[in-house]
């Protein structure tokens, strides 16, 4: 494992976001007795692949929470808009790296493995310029819920298009589309992999107006003309943006097996 880490050319970034509007300081919440930040940092950290790992962040706090326990953390400016342009903040000082992956810090049950499938998208492709991850939706709560992006993907893996809304919208709703193998509904899951290059070009895209309309910014990237290779996975992973998502992620840690 330590070797495959060693000739890795990609690199791990979790930008950590101060403000929160839905969950202040939802970063530091510390129930479990751990921040939440670290609980995304400790499975960030089971991926093989990348050759390392930080916390890029805009604040104080949650630099010193992150390095108290023993991760690393960059301080980066208060003035990027996204976690893009936050791990983009890292990728120009980093130019021997060759993939950045972006984990959001609300992610504390992202699997390892579906990190390394994200890079080995543009390891085995290697025209492709930016990956991201799929998991089919077998509820029709879940399906209809806005907080769930959507995405359909075409027969060669790439995005057609990400959205809050139903997609593909049945014209006429039957249960058994829930059930449909292969899946006839995916979740995207929010963790991306970019080439260097790629990114740091799309730190300088302005936002797009469909970007704009859906707060989606994956739709910067398709509106611009470029493709999104999806791997589809079946370790759903959902980011807490709430108190009820916390609260959750909470009870289930406590009832996990010691």
């Amino acid at each position: 494992m330590e070797q495959e880490r060693k000739n890795s050319r990609s690199y791990l970034v979790i930008p950590a976001r101060w403000a929160s509007t839905r969950l202040p300081r939802k970063l530091l919440l510390r129930e479990t007795g751990q921040p939440l930040i670290r609980h995304t940092y400790e499975a960030a950290r089971t991926a093989r692949r990348p050759s390392g790992i930080c916390v890029a962040t805009d604040h104080e706090e949650i630099f010193r929470a992150v390095t108290d326990f023993g991760g690393r953390a960059v301080m980066t400016s208060p003035d990027c808009a996204s976690g893009t342009d936050r791990v983009a903040e890292v990728a120009r000082v980093m130019p021997e790296v060759e993939i950045f992956v972006n984990v959001q810090g609300d992610e504390p049950e992202i699997a390892g493995s579906s990190i390394d499938r994200a890079i080995e998208l543009l390891e085995d492709h290697p025209q492709a310029v930016m990956s991201t991850l799929a998991t089919p939706i077998r509820t029709r709560r879940q399906l209809e819920d806005p907080a769930c992006v959507k995405v359909v993907i075409d027969a060669r893996g790439r995005a057609l298009y990400f959205s809050r809304s139903v997609i593909p919208h049945p014209r006429q709703w039957d249960d058994a589309l829930l059930d449909a193998s292969p899946p006839s509904f995916y979740q995207h899951v929010g963790l991306y992999a970019y080439r260097r290059d790629f990114l740091l070009q799309l730190a300088e895209m302005p936002p797009s107006p469909l970007e704009n309309i859906e707060k989606l910014e994956q739709l910067r990237v398709l509106e611009a003309g470029h493709s999104i290779l999806v791997g589809v996975v079946d370790e759903p992973t959902f980011g807490i943006d709430t108190p009820e998502d916390y609260r959750l992620f909470v009870e289930k840690w406590r009832s996990r097996p010691v």
